[in-house]
């Protein structure tokens, strides 16, 4: 929990304002999730936060949603030029993967837990899309 909140301080994710009366913020939870090494041994233990997007309203909370969707054919393509191109292919990991989209709408979420917010009035205002929000697939 600790690596996920410090990736998205970094991020700059959101931003600590009052939470304005107009608007109810919307709940977060955090997933939790096992990594393993191929021979089934436990590798890591990793959490990552989500909101509770089913709670947006349409066209109050969100306008649009957009999902892009890569095609199975584009990947053969893609490995066909690699190897016909004689190019090198490397892997990475990625240690966070927030969508980090940038938001047009004003989103606030309550704090999430592992977070201690003095006034117990603080929200966080989203500044970039979290998981499980309805415009996290169109960023």
């Amino acid at each position: 929990m600790d690596a996920d909140l410090h990736a998205l301080d970094i991020n700059q994710t959101w931003t600590l304002v009052p939470s304005p009366s107009s608007i109810k913020p919307i709940g977060c939870h955090w997933v939790y999730k096992l990594k393993h090494k191929p021979n089934g041994t436990i590798d890591s233990f990793k959490a990552q936060l989500m909101t509770k997007g089913f709670t947006q309203t349409e066209e109050l909370d969100y306008f649009e949603t957009f999902s892009l969707v890569v095609k199975l054919t584009t990947i053969h393509i893609l490995l066909a030029l690699t190897i016909a191109s004689d190019w090198f292919i490397h892997q990475l990991d990625v240690d966070n993967t927030s969508p980090n989209g940038e938001l047009h709408e004003k989103i606030y979420v309550k704090s999430p837990h592992g977070i201690s917010l003095p006034p117990a009035n603080l929200v966080c205002k989203l500044n970039k899309s979290l998981y499980s929000l309805k415009q996290a697939s169109h960023n």
